[in-house]
């Protein structure tokens, strides 16, 4: 007899489980960084191909062109007079999202990250094995629109991967966490317990003095 009570007691008070960890992103972001990578590489190379340097090929008139150039500064054209400054800062950035995939956890940052790891590495396969040498290669770009500098697959990839990252912090949500980050109810209830506080105190003297 007693030995079922204790069963029965023992299955009653089961341990409370623990919520299953949310699952990590890293295999989302290498798939999206692989995407615009491989993307970026086959187009260079095919317009590195097909192109001629100063020999501009229409897409919708003057406008839009293929336009071949070898670019030695950043995304779209800018600082071309620090190429190996820029190569080391792309190597960090690269090395910055392998540390965060870590505990990346929100497929939005994975998705973000992916686009600028991707872009990045793009850029940087140029840095290291074009002309004129090791981490000082220029960058080819080939799509020209109106006024804007010429550009490649990977600089709007990281623009773009920027941008939303922006957004998302923006908006609260965060790389290590699913959904928007929660506001601590502790922190909420002694908030508004200080200042009730007060508000009893100076009820408390008026009924006195009446």
């Amino acid at each position: 007899m007693t030995d079922e009570t204790t069963d029965s007691t023992e299955s009653a008070v089961d341990p409370v489980s623990e919520p299953a960890a949310p699952p990590r992103r890293l295999r989302l972001l290498l798939s999206v960084a692989a995407v615009v990578l491989m993307a970026d590489v086959v187009t260079k190379v095919l317009a590195v191909k097909m192109l001629t340097p100063g020999q501009p090929v229409s897409i919708i008139g003057d406008t839009v062109t293929w336009t071949l150039v070898r670019n030695s500064g950043a995304a779209f054209s800018m600082a071309t007079s620090y190429t190996w400054v820029l190569t080391l800062i792309a190597s960090s950035v690269v090395l910055g999202i392998i540390w965060m995939s870590r505990r990346l956890v929100s497929p939005w940052w994975a998705v973000g990250l992916g686009m600028i790891l991707g872009g990045a590495l793009g850029n940087l396969v140029d840095r290291f094995f074009r002309a004129p040498g090791h981490l000082q290669g220029h960058v080819v770009d080939f799509l020209s629109i109106g006024w804007w500098p010429v550009f490649n697959v990977a600089d709007p990839a990281v623009v773009g991967g920027a941008i939303l990252l922006v957004g998302l912090s923006v908006f609260g949500f965060d790389f290590d966490t699913v959904g928007r980050r929660q506001v601590n109810r502790a922190d909420d209830d002694a908030e508004r317990s200080d200042a009730e506080e007060p508000r009893q105190v100076s009820a408390a003297g008026d009924g006195e003095q009446s």
